[in-house]
Order: structure tokens, then C-alpha cells, then sequence
């Protein structure tokens, strides 16, 4: 350690997850976080990533990098499953060579939608596609390779920075009056910024002890549902709010906005086991999403977006 201080091991540096690490661990104070990406921890080659790990010598290791291409996961099944499904259990082995916890990040996409009821973590795994098939192979590859995890599902994540639905919304929103968003599918949109202090308090329990209660499977959203349509009202209401862009939202259907890969309709979470063991439990997402979309506006109006 750091003058006394956990060295934490991020995996990936400017994805939107690392990006809010890096700025609630600043604010925290408690932690030295450490980013690792490419050329030095490639999850593309995953023969390598286990030793990239142990080089770093930290005390906790977060593994948020992810290939998140949804659709395009169906033209690169290699990519995808070399980055989310083999990746995640040398990065977990590479934890467990030096004996220090890890916490993965996984999705609401592990699961098809069809329960019509948040989901627990006990409820079956059914992804629909490439990507949520190869998520849930990460989730089972960490749980192998050490039982000093913590697997995080969490859904919908936006903030600020990165490239998200917020921030496509407010791009969509100088360019047309009107945006067609799908309207039946529903989820628990989530901030980044949120999620991140929620990493970082959950990474303090791991490191106080070894008690297996706090290890395993745990889901991680907002509290409260949406669809996207209603998602992207309550961003455009903020936007104008702060002298941002807007637009009207035209509701649609699923079957309307065909893509490559079915997603699933209803994938709400349900997040009492992490609040009953960690003591967690993320704001409604509407009072989330103010604070978002005011950063992404300062953002957008200083050209910095």
C-alpha cells in the first residue's frame, strides 16, 4: 500500500465506468487507483493478462473493461468472447496469485426478460445473443479461478463522458425535432458516477475481512424503471432545463427499431441482496440523471463533450 492507502487495479482507462472511478476515488481520498489498458493489459490477448495483473501488485482489482457492442458482438463472437468471456477469469486468476479480491462487472443482459419481474440472482441466466452469452462465460470464468469475488450485474449505465444513451440523446437533439425511441423495453437506467461509489464502498467491505457473504453474485442498478422512451424524455426535461438541447420523443416499438440482436424486454434487477450484505443501494434514477445531463451540457457548450 500506498502510505496506508488500497492500491486498486482498474482494467481499462477511458471507458465511462474507469472514467467515473477516476473521479469518485479523487473525491473519496481513500484509495490509489491505478488504469490499465492497452498496449500494457490487453484483453484482446488473454494469455497475457493474468501476468499484467500481478505486475501491477495491487490490493483489489476492478475489472470493468468490457466489449460492449451489443449488435456488432454477433460479427465478432472471437473479439467478444476473448474480451468479456476469457479476459475476465485471468484477470481473476491474476488476483488470485497474489491473493486480493476482485470485483467484475457483468449485466442485465445475462438474462432473456420474459420473468415480467425485477430479477434476482438466483434467477436462471438466458442471454439472448452474443454479448450477454459471453458476459455471463465472464462471470463463470471468474467465479472459477478465485471465490474472492464480487460479480456486479448492473444495466443502462450513462454519465457525463463516454459514449452512452445520454450522451446520444443530446447529440440527436441539435440534429432533429423528433427522435423514434423504443418504448417497451424497460430496465433500470443507470449512472456510471453512481455505480462508481458504489465500487468503491463495496471495495471496502472486500478489503476489511474474507467473509463469504460479501462474495458472489450481486446486482447493482438504480432504483426505480424505465423504458428508453421515458428515459429520453427525463433527459430531454433536464436538457431544457439548463439551456441544452431537446427534442420530442415519438414512442415506438420494439419491432419497429429492428436490430441484429433481440434485447430483453423487461431486464429490471432486483438489488436487495447487495443492499442486505454491502450496505448498497444506488439513488432512483431520475435523481440521477439531472446532474448527468447538466455535466454533458457544460461539456457540450465549452466544446469539451
Amino acid at each position: 500500500m500506498n502510505g496506508g492507502r488500497p492500491r486498486i487495479l482498474v482494467t481499462g482507462r477511458d471507458g465511462q465506468v474507469a472514467r467515473s472511478l477516476r473521479e469518485r476515488a479523487a473525491a473519496h481520498g481513500d484509495f490509489d487507483l491505478v488504469f490499465a489498458g492497452r498496449p500494457d493489459l490487453d484483453l484482446a490477448r488473454p494469455g497475457t493478462v493474468a501476468e499484467a495483473v500481478v505486475g501491477q501488485r495491487p490490493d483489489l482489482v476492478v475489472s470493468a473493461a468490457a466489449y460492449t457492442a451489443v449488435d456488432q458482438a454477433e460479427r465478432e463472437v472471437e473479439a467478444a468472447m476473448a474480451v468479456n468471456a476469457v479476459a475476465p477469469g485471468e484477470i481473476a486468476r491474476g488476483a488470485a496469485l497474489l491473493g486480493v479480491p476482485v470485483i467484475h462487472l457483468s449485466t442485465d443482459y445475462v438474462f432473456d426478460g420474459t420473468k415480467r419481474a425485477p430479477y434476482a440472482e438466483s434467477d436462471p441466466a438466458a442471454p439472448l445473443g452474443v454479448y450477454g452469452h459471453s458476459k455471463l462465460l465472464g462471470e463463470q470464468a471468474v467465479a472459477r479461478a478465485t471465490a474472492n469475488h464480487a460479480v456486479l450485474r448492473t444495466a443502462w449505465l450513462y454519465g457525463p463522458f463516454g459514449r452512452n444513451f445520454l450522451r446520444t440523446m443530446l447529440r440527436l437533439a441539435q440534429e432533429r425535432e423528433v427522435v423514434r425511441i423504443v418504448d417497451d423495453q424497460i430496465g433500470n437506467p443507470t449512472s456510471t458516477l453512481d455505480l462508481a461509489d458504489a465500487i468503491l464502498a463495496i471495495a471496502r467491505n472486500l478489503l476489511r475481512g474474507d467473509d463469504p457473504a460479501l462474495r458472489g453474485v450481486f446486482h447493482l442498478a438504480a432504483g426505480g424503471s424505465a423504458s428508453w422512451a421515458d428515459f429520453a424524455e427525463e433527459i430531454f426535461r433536464c436538457s431544457l432545463s439548463f439551456g441544452g438541447p431537446a427534442a420530442a420523443v415519438e414512442r415506438i416499438t420494439t419491432t419497429d427499431y429492428p436490430t441484429p440482436v433481440r434485447r430483453p424486454a423487461d431486464s429490471r434487477l432486483d438489488c436487495a441482496r447487495v443492499l442486505a450484505f454491502h450496505g448498497v443501494g444506488l439513488p432512483h434514477w431520475k435523481a440521477s440523471v439531472r446532474p448527468a445531463v447538466e455535466a454533458a451540457c457544460v461539456a457540450m457548450k465549452a466544446g469539451t463533450a
